[in-house]
């Protein structure tokens, strides 16, 4: 059962796991149980697709994720006294965790398709393989069903947080789009745009936990999507650091990919400030034959100004807001597993 999670799991060893893995051992057999639910769950969800839609809508689903915003949802639960002690409660969580991490398949699939990114985590994207007019009916088929399973849970409360934080990624895809290859983003316009492109979905994933939980509140589901939502913003500034600092090897992508689609990230609106050549350097001049090659020179130049070391240090300040709001969220310290999330979402950067 839910409630076991963390009871009676001993601590992580120093070495040799990573924070998620950490996470998942100290969480113990209950924590590993839900999660393997929800895996077969997304199977069976995607099987159902049916030809010819199936097989890319899993290899979207199945492509190597760690399953982090599903981690939240049920973390969040647990931190709210887990689920009600019935299959139907249970049942109500995976279908939670389950909405959460189909719409961001939905969102990655697009998202590719858009930028005309050729690999999603090492492999070629659903536009790759099965060309245009698939992936638009992957990611279709991904949204729509994260709705009608959540659906099932016939809450309000549960599809108004998912449709909200849909509508932010929307929102914050728009503002990215509007941004491409400008001369000028300010810092501000940028955290706007994360906390709508990736923030809001953390958000949404920690109130659906707490809003499936026994002891839920909507009051605590505020204060757990406050502390998810700095996390998910934190979250994405480190991404934006590995896309400069890479290696292709750990982030599954070429080095400077987001640069050379004419996204203006955090680094490079850091290193535009500390470089005056950099001020004046024009994104679309990545076009061309030579581009890759030309972006990871660019990379080189922003690494050089320490704009780096200057957008993790704002991110760590960020994760320890989070971090520092748990304890009075819930006092009677039920916030360790998730205090492992922020530290491991800290741990993709080193």
């Amino acid at each position: 059962m839910m409630s076991a999670v963390g009871s009676t799991a001993a601590s992580p060893p120093a070495g040799g796991v990573d924070g998620l893995e950490a996470i998942m051992r100290r969480g113990g057999e209950g924590l590993r149980r839900c999660m393997e639910r929800t895996e077969r769950h997304l199977e069976r969800v995607t099987a159902r697709a049916g030809t010819p839609l199936a097989p890319y809508a899993w290899a979207a689903i199945g492509g190597g994720g760690k399953r982090l915003r599903p981690l939240l949802v049920v973390l969040a639960a647990e931190s709210a006294g887990g689920p009600p002690d019935t299959h139907e409660g249970e049942e109500r969580l995976v279908r939670a965790a389950v909405s959460v991490e189909l719409v961001h398949s939905a969102t990655l699939v697009h998202d590719d398709l858009i930028d005309g990114a050729q690999l999603r985590r090492g492999r070629p994207t659903v536009a790759v393989e099965g060309g245009r007019p698939m992936a638009v009916a992957t990611g279709d088929l991904l949204f729509s069903r994260a709705f009608a399973e959540l659906a099932r849970n016939d809450d309000a409360e549960q599809l108004r947080a998912l449709s909200q934080a849909s509508s932010a990624l929307a929102e914050g895809e728009l503002l990215q789009r509007e941004d491409l290859y400008a001369a000028h983003v300010p810092v501000e316009r940028y955290l706007m745009r994360c906390e709508l492109k990736t923030a809001a979905l953390f958000e949404a994933a920690c109130r659906l936990g707490a809003l499936t939980a026994r002891a839920g509140s909507s009051a605590l589901a505020d204060a757990l999507g406050v502390f998810a939502r700095r996390i998910g913003l934190a979250f994405q500034m480190l991404d934006d650091v590995l896309d400069v600092s890479g290696p292709v090897e750990r982030t599954g992508k070429s080095r400077g990919t987001d640069l050379l689609d004419g996204t203006v990230t955090l680094p490079f609106i850091l290193a535009r400030a500390r470089d005056p050549g950099l001020a004046t350097f024009d994104l679309a001049s990545l076009c061309g034959a030579d581009g890759p090659q030309r972006a990871h020179a660019l990379c080189e130049r922003i690494a050089a100004t320490g704009a780096l070391d200057e957008a993790r240090e704002r991110a760590l300040a960020v994760v320890a807001e989070a971090k520092s709001a748990l304890p009075a969220i819930l006092p009677d310290g039920r916030s360790a597993l998730l205090d492992m999330v922020a530290d491991a979402v800290v741990e993709r950067y080193r």
